[in-house]
């Protein structure tokens, strides 16, 4: 079974809240990217990083390959922790996760969430396929890693540090470029996308593409920056999500869990 951080991977104590947000990191991060996203967010919103197995704390559990089974074995670990109104959040890869959990909840018709934010990722039948990279020699892998430009120049240089993170990337990665979306009707809630304008791969016209992918409302919202736009924007992008949520049906009235 799929766990979360610090299990059962709630890293907000219970209070009274009227929001829950689950937020599922990009290829090769960890949860603690989103580690200061409790703080800049209301109290009534309690934000639950998601802990991959393979990443941060659970470095010693096996990685997964493909989306399908993580996914499955996430919504086992999470559906105890879905309850009343939450989100889901999601970055590149994270992206992908939230929006495949999303439909495996309806389809086992789990309550799902009440709005998904979608970030940094096209909408599947925008997304154009490219040769696999996840697969590469190391010295090429890390060259396509440098020019992804999430890798921090010291750790690509750093053969110990690399020789952790580079299975942990090529797992990752693999989830990515071997993803195939199977058409299915649209998702009744809201959805609202991000972008960095300087992100070639995830541009406006791309990102637009998920308004196919929900009959509820959709918006888009770009920011400066490239793929990684989030580790600069984080302040503006919380404020929007914060307005969206305090928006949500039971937004506004507390409520104990």
């Amino acid at each position: 079974m799929l766990a979360v951080s610090n299990s059962p991977a709630i890293h907000n104590q219970t209070r009274q809240i009227t929001q829950r947000l689950f937020c599922f990191p990009y290829a090769g991060g960890a949860a603690s990217i989103y580690r200061d996203w409790g703080k800049k967010l209301p109290a009534s919103i309690a934000v639950h990083p998601v802990q991959l197995p393979g990443h941060g704390d659970r470095l010693s559990e096996p990685l997964f390959k493909r989306v399908e089974p993580l996914v499955k074995s996430m919504a086992e670990a999470l559906r105890p922790h879905l309850q009343g109104s939450y989100a889901f959040f999601g970055h590149s890869m994270g992206a992908i996760i939230s929006f495949e959990l999303a439909h495996l909840l309806r389809r086992e018709h789990t309550h799902g969430p009440a709005h998904l934010f979608l970030s940094g990722r096209p909408a599947p039948h925008r997304t154009k396929k490219e040769p696999s990279t996840y697969d590469l020699p190391e010295p090429e892998f890390i060259e396509e890693l440098r020019r992804l430009q999430g890798t921090p120049r010291e750790v690509l240089e750093h053969r110990e540090l690399m020789s952790v993170l580079s299975p942990i990337l090529r797992a990752d990665l693999e989830i990515c470029q071997t993803y195939q979306y199977v058409p299915r009707p649209p998702l009744d809630c809201p959805i609202t996308v991000f972008g960095g304008l300087q992100d070639e791969d995830a541009s406006r016209e791309k990102l637009e593409g998920w308004r196919d992918y929900t009959t509820s409302s959709f918006v888009v919202r770009m920011f400066p920056g490239n793929h990684f736009f989030l580790n600069h924007s984080s302040t503006v992008l919380l404020r929007i999500i914060a307005q969206d949520l305090t928006n949500m049906p039971g937004g506004h009235g507390p409520r104990s869990f």
